[in-house]
């Protein structure tokens, strides 16, 4: 994956607009799959339910929000002028492919990314548009940009599709903690350069996979799972850390467990 993204720079991607529904925008097409903006209407909170939407051809991955050294992680942007501000992407639990420096972390079928989406205008109508960049792979890593653009006209009907897939792309998402499945103990051991971590899981869910995205300048090893005790299971993660700033205090890292068919997602702070 490494040496495919040094000539991604060598590929010219080819974007496409398709033909686009209510609270939609058109598809916009490049090697390997195709991308989308969907929304609703804004609710009386300003919230504004929205997804991304990537359409992946057979044989062909995109990435996690953290994919390791050799990926590009999803970033959206939003212009302000359309009156909508992003607060957050969420993301499903993902998958581990590859092995050693090539290891990355990512999705091998279409996916959506559910957004935290604001109103910040008085606007009757919202232009919106985001800008897109990422990266989807199949012997090789090219990157992808593209422009999303979609009306949300007030007082109109959302398309009931559109909503469906929303409601869909959030109902996948990681569940929060709870009793049968949680972080029981979380502990940094700086000399080391690992975070140990005892889990709690669920009944017969099998290995567990682990996920973990942090701030800059953070890089996470393969997890070392060790053997069940009961619903108990200790983990090891490598930690490596870079640029002037090395400390782990007070730097959240979102953690993602999977576990069987259930998976679950929390935030860790070390003293």
């Amino acid at each position: 994956m490494a040496q495919g993204l040094a000539k991604a720079s060598l590929l010219a991607a080819i974007f496409l607009p398709m033909p686009s529904q209510a609270a939609s925008s058109a598809w916009v097409t490049s090697p390997g799959g195709a991308i989308r903006l969907v929304a609703s209407q804004p609710r009386p909170d300003g919230s504004i339910p929205a997804i991304v939407e990537i359409k992946l051809e057979p044989g062909w991955k995109t990435y996690w929000r953290d994919p390791g050294a050799s990926g590009i992680p999803p970033q959206v942007t939003f212009d302000p002028s359309g009156g909508v501000a992003l607060e957050a992407i969420r993301f499903p639990a993902p998958k581990t492919f590859g092995e050693g420096p090539g290891r990355y972390v990512g999705y091998d079928s279409s996916v959506a990314f559910p957004l935290v989406l604001r109103r910040v205008s008085d606007e009757k109508d919202l232009a919106v548009r985001a800008t897109v960049f990422l990266g989807v792979c199949e012997d090789i890593c090219i990157p992808v940009q593209g422009t999303l653009d979609l009306t949300l006209k007030g007082g109109e009907f959302d398309n009931p599709l559109d909503g469906a897939r929303i409601e869909k792309a959030v109902a996948s998402l990681p569940e929060p903690p709870s009793d049968d499945f949680r972080i029981m103990k979380a502990a940094f051991d700086a000399a080391g350069g690992v975070i140990h971590l005892d889990l709690r899981l669920p009944r017969d869910a099998g290995k567990p996979e682990i996920f973990l995205a942090g701030p800059a300048g953070f890089a996470f090893g393969a997890p070392v799972v060790g053997d069940a005790a009961g619903a108990e299971r200790r983990v090891d993660i490598p930690l490596k850390l870079s640029g002037k700033d090395r400390k782990v205090a007070g730097k959240p890292i979102a953690l993602t467990v999977r576990a069987g068919d259930r998976s679950m997602e929390t935030t860790l702070a070390f003293d």
